[in-house]
């Protein structure tokens, strides 16, 4: 019977470590969303984290006969980054992030991450292009 529990509970600590690695360290996809930078702040109770919105061109409507635009929420994964990007607000920028499907509250609030800023340009929207 010791045998049994003793294997029962090697069975079900590896199945646990297996469900953790998957759901929070295991990348599920990567890629590049390209829009203008909204906000950057570091925000959190216990792990203060930079979390940022980035504003892609394009309307979507998620009700019949509303417009909204795509707004793209995500965390910083390094300080350097988050600095970067809290400098240049309001500029267009092409991101690449990491999405994870569980979120951990050292990483972020989000389950998207961004590693590295692939480009920087000024916005085409400003003062006169109306």
């Amino acid at each position: 019977m010791k045998k049994f529990l003793r294997i029962t509970g090697v069975i079900i600590l590896i199945a646990l470590l297996i469900f953790v690695y998957f759901h929070y360290f295991w990348v599920f996809g990567e890629g590049v969303k390209a829009g203008q930078l909204n906000y950057v702040v570091k925000k959190g109770y216990i792990f203060k984290t930079y979390e940022g919105s980035l504003i892609q061109t394009g309307f979507k409507g998620s009700t019949a006969g509303t417009i909204q635009s795509y707004e793209f929420r995500f965390s910083i994964a390094d300080e350097a980054i988050a600095q970067k990007l809290m400098t240049n607000s309001g500029k267009e920028f092409e991101l690449h992030y990491k999405e994870y499907i569980g979120a951990l509250p050292w990483r972020g609030a989000t389950v998207f991450v961004v590693d590295s800023i692939y480009a920087m340009r000024d916005s085409k929207i400003g003062p006169g292009s109306y």
